[in-house]
């Protein structure tokens, strides 16, 4: 009983702190909006926001591991709370001054300190309690992360989303940043007071042993790299472009804020999935699959139909892309040995896929004139993926 609360007090702390990652990312897709009616940008320019916000993984995945190394679990969690912090803050003089490049920094500066907490706090999932309920922990974790993400629509939606514009309607970030600016600094005092454990995960038989002398010679590692780069990049589009595109179908604000909240309504009904049906009654391996054969399917959809049913198609690759994050690792990183922790370091900086792709799209859209046909990227992203699930994720040499 003992050990039992002394793991959930951690695990607690860690799904407030998976609470944040969600409210803090998906909050992007009501910026993207705001930030293109405000300054009156093209698709392009507003899909800057997940380039600025997303980019930040690339830099600093490696860079989060020493400093982690350096500092340990908790203080890194705190100073990631107070990069994000500084960022938030940031949203204050860029609002008074009316000045997009400001914003983008500031969302570039929110995306270091969560890559640092996020580097920081996801090994205690899986370390804080027995290995063989690690996915479920996980699960858990996902649906803090997706109801804050819901939660954010809800709030900021209502918030920045009115029907004022240019510069007056740009001050209208300054409270809500100024009080998420306030949560993040006592935030990190919590974490940082706090009697948060300091963990250590124990190398396995399998991860100190290792056939290959560069981690570039696993063909499974590196196709799962593409897979994971792709993976992130149809994510945020299906969250942060869906209102853009259905405010150019012809839905009012009103009704468009609203829509990434069914993308993730999608997400957690995948969570649902994977906990009662994984891997009692479908492995993680058929469910990416699956998961891709619905993403070539909903994508094809969002292509082809019309109005309401096309949004609704976009919405539902909440579902496709769900279960693909839990499903890639084991088999990007199988018999990677003692470059298992490289591995997962170089997965965490194809997070930046969700910095690029959206913007492919958002330049498709604008030198086409049209936002729908533009999603037909996604299609060749889900056969990558279809690929890696089915054949890529076997291959053991060049």
């Amino acid at each position: 009983m003992t050990n039992t609360k002394q793991s959930n007090g951690p695990l607690i702390m860690i799904g407030i702190l998976f609470f944040v990652f969600g409210f803090v990312t998906w909050v992007n897709s009501v910026l993207i909006a705001f930030f293109k009616d405000a300054f009156q940008l093209n698709n392009f320019q507003s899909l800057l926001v997940t380039s600025a916000f997303f980019i930040s993984y690339f830099v600093m995945a490696i860079p989060s591991s020493w400093v982690l190394a350096k500092t340990g679990f908790k203080n890194g969690m705190s100073f990631g709370l107070l990069a994000m912090a500084v960022g938030t803050l940031l949203f204050i003089p860029a609002a008074k001054a009316a000045n997009y490049p400001l914003f983008l920094l500031g969302l570039f500066v929110i995306g270091t300190g969560l890559a640092l907490l996020q580097t920081a706090s996801n090994p205690y999932v899986t370390i804080l309690g027995p290995s063989e309920s690690a996915a479920q922990r996980i699960s858990v974790m996902g649906i803090c992360n997706k109801v804050a993400g819901i939660l954010s629509q809800v709030i900021f939606g209502g918030l920045l989303l009115s029907s004022a514009a240019g510069p007056t309607k740009l001050e209208t970030v300054i409270m809500p940043y100024g009080i998420m600016t306030v949560i993040l600094v006592a935030l990190a005092a919590w974490v940082r007071l706090s009697s948060l454990p300091e963990v250590e995960a124990e190398e396995t038989a399998e991860e100190a042993l290792a056939s290959k002398s560069s981690v570039w010679a696993y063909p499974n590692l590196v196709l799962g790299l593409i897979a994971f780069f792709l993976y992130v990049g149809v994510e945020v589009m299906a969250g942060d472009t869906i209102i853009n595109y259905g405010v150019s179908k012809g839905f009012s604000m009103d009704i468009a804020k609203s829509f990434t909240s069914y993308t993730l309504y999608g997400m957690l009904a995948g969570y649902v999935v994977g906990i009662l049906f994984i891997p009692k009654y479908l492995s993680q391996q058929k469910a990416l699959n699956y998961s891709a054969l619905l993403g070539i399917l909903f994508s094809i959809g969002a292509v082809a139909l019309d109005g309401y049913l096309s949004v609704l198609c976009i919405a539902l690759l909440g579902l496709a892309n769900a279960l693909m994050w839990p499903a890639l690792w084991p088999l990007a990183l199988q018999g990677l040995g003692k470059f298992t922790k490289i591995g997962s370091a170089l997965i965490i900086m194809m997070i930046s896929g969700g910095a690029l792709i959206p913007l492919v799209y958002g330049s498709i859209a604008d030198q086409l004139g049209d936002t729908q046909l533009a999603y037909v990227i996604m299609i060749p992203c889900y056969l990558f993926i279809l690929f890696y699930a089915t054949i890529g994720h076997k291959k053991s040499s060049w």
